[in-house]
């Protein structure tokens, strides 16, 4: 009773009551924030992981504009159901160059982390000009007018630069090449050995099938690169994190 009555100040004077809350908040802010700045990285490395080549780049450009995150999640949380119909649970370390990330929890359509290779560059064509021709309960808008878009990649060095800037570790050379690697990638005739060393396991194809570049190709590339890049079946968790 001693104590409740003690507390019972606290309650009647708003200064002292705004004190101890700051205080309190103080305290579990420092506890919560103080680790980080000695551990060397919060984020499992993980083998397979890189930066996004020019072209993927450009298409997930394109997925965050036309506003693809509102619907599609990309985060396999580690529950049976979620495991059995996508694959593997979600990596942190697979989001990190991704600014921002598209993790989320909103799935008015399914989780495309693990969308790559699920599905060939013809479906993907034919589910954007009409989404409902492939999928009938979709209630997706159509987004055709993405293959009569031109997609010219003339800004493809700065994008590169300013991912540098926030910490992705693109080299000289993958900004120097940048614009090249980006009309390669679609071109499956073009001379692509050197975006292969640049981004191993990248996706080489005309995506859309028209002889033009296109913000289709673009994003086609992305969502055929999602959830491709680590090898789940050597995969090994790190147990000590």
């Amino acid at each position: 009773m001693a104590f409740l009555d003690k507390h019972a100040i606290l309650e009647k004077s708003p200064t002292l009551l705004l004190t101890a809350s700051l205080l309190v908040v103080t305290v579990g802010g420092i506890v919560e924030i103080a680790p980080l700045f000695w551990l060397e990285n919060t984020i499992e490395e993980v083998e397979g992981v890189r930066p996004y080549s020019p072209l993927e780049l450009a298409g997930r450009d394109i997925y965050i504009r036309e506003g693809c995150y509102v619907c599609h999640s990309q985060m396999i949380r580690p529950m049976r159901d979620e495991v059995e119909r996508y694959g593997h649970y979600s990596l942190a370390a697979e989001s990190m160059y991704d600014h921002p990330f598209q993790w989320g929890s909103k799935r008015t359509g399914p989780d495309l982390a693990r969308v790559g290779g699920r599905y060939s560059d013809a479906w993907h064509v034919d589910h954007l000009m009409d989404p409902q021709s492939v999928v009938p309960e979709s209630v997706m808008p159509k987004y055709a007018f993405l293959a009569d878009t031109p997609i010219e990649g003339e800004h493809i060095e700065a994008l590169l630069s300013t991912h540098r800037l926030v910490g992705v570790p693109y080299s000289d050379e993958q900004i120097e090449m940048a614009e090249a690697d980006f009309r390669v990638q679609a071109d499956p005739d073009g001379d692509w050995d050197g975006l292969e060393e640049r981004y191993p396991g990248v996706v080489i194809s005309n995506f859309d099938g028209q002889p033009q570049l296109t913000e289709m190709d673009a994003l086609i590339a992305y969502l055929q690169i999602l959830g491709t890049m680590v090898d789940f079946s050597t995969f090994t968790p790190d147990a000590s994190r």
